[in-house]
């Protein structure tokens, strides 16, 4: 495996999917690349735990 320059679908820069994140998405059953950049990926993410409210 060699790194891959993937493109973000959310930003459209351009980001390099290493040889290691290739291994460990293999190794967890993930079939799909990223589609996101680590910046943009950290940010969902933020987004998705703030939107997340919880119920008492």
């Amino acid at each position: 495996m060699a790194d891959k320059t993937l493109t973000c679908k959310d930003c459209g820069k351009e980001f390099i999917f290493t040889e290691g994140e290739q291994a460990f998405y293999k190794e967890k059953g993930f079939e799909n690349e990223p589609q996101r950049c680590p910046e943009c990926r950290k940010a969902k993410k933020q987004q998705n735990n703030s939107n997340r409210g919880y119920r008492y």
